[in-house]
């Protein structure tokens, strides 16, 4: 009995008995190749991250950095603070998302679920392709010849959500495109053989499985978007007070605010103020998708 066990507990020896040392040599080079390779692509996130928190550290925790704005502020004298910039930024982003979001979503639907290979599909997924090989300054120059030139309307927080809803569909709908076809059919499959109807299977049965990589997919879009800078800087003039008007008026918004201050000269203080933004960004960018992580494991069905 015991010979028997022995002589089970040493087949996986045997089974690599038979691969030669150059084999093994290989393995192990190649090992080392990709923790080398995962090094190089760590080192400059860390020490992006490195520097824009200890130069930024500063202002962010000075309390007035969250609490007031711009206003009435010399840019070379301490004092303000960015919440200007923030509330610009979300209320961007908030009308953005809810623009982008339901024409991402159910376009991914159709394609997956409707449109089998048909014209529309083809012609839908050949503009979604170009539509995300587009350069953020050419989908601000587009609104800004439509909406502000064409059309007469003043350069506002709404003109940049526009043009960013041209940058953030085309990955909302890539990402939930993939994350619905990875939904085993089997699931469909029996909830049609119980007779529920097509449009409850997609909202009761695939939607809910795919929802951990479709909110997160949503996030890595959100992200995207927060920090382009070419559409706020066409689009929307500066301001050093509140907006929360995105239909009216000037607007500032974090990737705005540090362009002013890179424009503003070396001052000490405003280099504070550039890092401090950067910063507050980061911060923002990270909740975000520390909250989508949370959303999707809490709420999304286990298959």
């Amino acid at each position: 009995m015991s010979q028997a066990v022995a002589t089970k507990n040493n087949k996986p020896d045997a089974l690599f008995s038979h691969i030669s040392g150059t084999r093994k040599a290989k393995d192990k080079i190649a090992t080392v190749i990709i923790y080398l390779a995962m090094a190089l692509a760590l080192a400059p996130l860390i020490w992006v991250l490195v520097t824009v928190i200890s130069k930024g550290l500063p202002s962010i925790l000075d309390a007035t950095w969250w609490a007031y704005d711009m206003a009435g502020q010399p840019t070379n004298k301490p004092g303000g603070g960015i919440v200007h910039a923030i509330i610009g930024t979300f209320m961007q982003v908030l009308v953005t998302s809810l623009m982008s979001i339901p024409i991402g979503v159910f376009t991914a639907i159709y394609l997956v679920e409707y449109s089998k290979g048909g014209f529309l599909g083809r012609i839908t997924t050949f503009m979604v392709d170009i539509l995300t090989g587009v350069p953020s300054i050419v989908a601000a120059l587009f609104v800004y010849a439509m909406w502000i030139t064409m059309f007469g309307f003043d350069r506002s927080g709404f003109a940049v959500a526009l043009a960013l809803v041209l940058l953030m569909v085309p990955i909302i709908v890539r990402n939930t495109e993939e994350m619905l076809r990875i939904v085993p059919m089997d699931l469909r499959e029996a909830s049609y053989a119980l007779g529920v109807p097509k449009w409850k299977t997609i909202v009761k049965i695939v939607l809910p499985t795919a929802l951990s990589g479709i909110v997160t997919g949503i996030m890595l879009a959100v992200a995207r978007v927060m920090g382009e800078s070419a559409p706020v800087l066409i689009l929307v003039g500066s301001t050093p007070i509140v907006n929360w008007d995105v239909f009216e008026g000037n607007q500032n918004s974090l990737p705005l605010f540090m362009l002013q201050m890179y424009r503003a000269g070396n001052d000490p203080y405003v280099l504070d103020r550039l890092w401090g933004a950067a910063l507050t960004l980061v911060i923002l960018v990270a909740a975000l998708m520390i909250g989508a992580r949370f959303v999707s494991k809490r709420f999304s069905v286990k298959v």
